[in-house]
């Protein structure tokens, strides 16, 4: 059953009646007898049934689910920062990795065939 907004124009009160949409809209203000008049408000909706996420509905287990997220970012940038300290401990260069045939190769691609006439 839909809930109308009404306003009185006599006494200016703005009250909510629920009424049957085929029941007649009301004339008279049940406090002073004035005249009323409806307004227009917006009409809620509630998405019901499957398929909906939890993050559609701010719940206090959402909640708590992006407390525990951002916790665990701000651990994460405490050992990411602690990382580079780590990573300048060791040798900025690598050794050159062995082929299959036994002969060292960089990490430079190969020069493009020569050919002979």
């Amino acid at each position: 059953m839909p809930t109308y907004e009404y306003e009185c124009l006599k006494c200016r009160r703005v009250f909510e009646i629920r009424q049957r949409i085929s029941e007649p809209a009301l004339t008279a203000c049940d406090v002073c007898g004035g005249e009323v008049r409806r307004l227009l408000s917006a009409a809620p909706f509630i998405l019901k049934g499957g398929g909906w996420y939890v993050t559609d509905y701010p719940s206090e287990s959402r909640k708590q689910a992006l407390k525990s997220e951002k916790s665990s970012e701000k651990s994460s940038d405490k050992s990411s920062e602690k990382t580079p300290e780590k990573s300048s401990d060791k040798p900025a260069d690598k050794p050159a990795s062995k082929g299959t045939d036994g002969s060292t190769s960089a990490s430079v691609p190969a020069a493009p065939p020569t050919k002979s006439d």
